[in-house]
């Protein structure tokens, strides 16, 4: 008989989150988190960093086998041992509900029943599980009196404004004298251009028609070369296309008899279904998928179809394979 007083599981849990999007409780339900962007609130100059947000799914029982091999490394022990503890500790959890209506996860969130005794989550939100955001906290502004820096400014443009004044009524007097001399200046320039600028013009004309005959006359030979044979053919472009990642997957089943799990692809194959079949896992089983999708949403949907029209077991298994 095992003991599992000492078990931690809420501990484990939580690490699980800072790593994962979905930490599956077998028999309970699964823990699913969402990136949720910085926030502004404008009303109270309140600022809030990057954090991840937890959700429930009562749906997603089945055992991943995440959490207790997570448990077995931690504690040391048999994969099964941490089998049997999760179990347990889901047994108290129900009991908990049954006899008072609610029970707490550290660090984790509230669980409580409702009028039709539909399980209510309700996360926990004092720790961020966002590695990106951590040692950042929310803080609040001080609100920034702009009227008295408005005052201050005007100020000071009214003293640079009489300052400038008096420094340019002497200046004006001492370049008096010399304004006569360069406008005498500009005039005899305006006269000089006025008489060499059509000179200047006819020059560049003649000029430009040269340049245009030798142009032309290159054009046309490379026009016949081309005509003939081309010298540099363009090579040819190769494309890669990246191939969108598929990190969420239905689970159909798993099975010892690795023809059984041949069988069950088939059968989804000709379902309709885009069924893979993954190698044997670290428990000896063929795993069988319905299909792989780019995100969570599109694979819980599908999901939630099979469920409520062939097979209420699947479940949505999250992995890069």
């Amino acid at each position: 008989m095992y003991n599992f007083v000492t078990m931690n599981i809420e501990h484990y849990i939580a690490q699980l989150l800072y790593r994962y999007q979905c930490v599956t409780v077998p028999g309970f339900g699964a823990f699913l988190t969402e990136i949720q962007s910085a926030q502004l609130i404008e009303s109270s100059h309140s600022f809030f960093p990057p954090k991840k947000i937890i959700s429930f799914n009562a749906h997603l029982k089945n055992n991943d086998g995440l959490l207790a091999n997570h448990i077995a490394q931690a504690e040391k022990t048999s994969y099964e041992y941490a089998v049997s503890a999760i179990q347990y500790e889901v047994h108290n959890w129900k009991k908990a509900l049954q006899e008072n209506g609610l029970f707490s996860i550290k660090n984790v969130g509230n669980f409580s029943l409702n009028a039709d005794k539909n399980l209510i989550f309700t996360p926990y939100d004092q720790t961020n599980y966002l590695t990106n955001s951590f040692g950042l906290s929310a803080f609040v502004s001080p609100v920034v009196k702009r009227e008295i820096f408005e005052q201050k400014i005007e100020a000071l443009e009214e003293n640079i404004e009489e300052k400038e004044v008096i420094a340019l009524i002497p200046e004006r007097r001492r370049t008096s004298a010399y304004l006569k001399y360069a406008a005498i200046f500009v005039l005899g320039l305006g006269l000089t251009g006025a008489i060499g600028y059509p000179v200047y013009q006819q020059q560049i004309a003649n000029e430009t028609i040269i340049v245009e005959k030798s142009v032309q006359k290159q054009v046309q030979n490379k026009i016949q070369e081309a005509t003939f044979f081309i010298e540099n053919p363009v090579p040819a472009v190769t494309l890669t296309v990246k191939e969108e990642k598929m990190s969420y997957h239905i689970m159909a089943g798993a099975f010892r008899d690795e023809k059984n799990a041949q069988k069950k692809f088939e059968q989804l194959s000709s379902q309709g279904y885009k069924a893979r079949r993954i190698p044997q896992n670290k428990h000896g089983l063929f795993p069988v998928l319905y299909g792989s999708y780019a995100t969570f949403a599109e694979a819980k949907k599908v999901s939630q179809e099979i469920q409520n029209t062939e097979n209420p077991d699947a479940w949505v298994l999250v992995e890069s394979l």
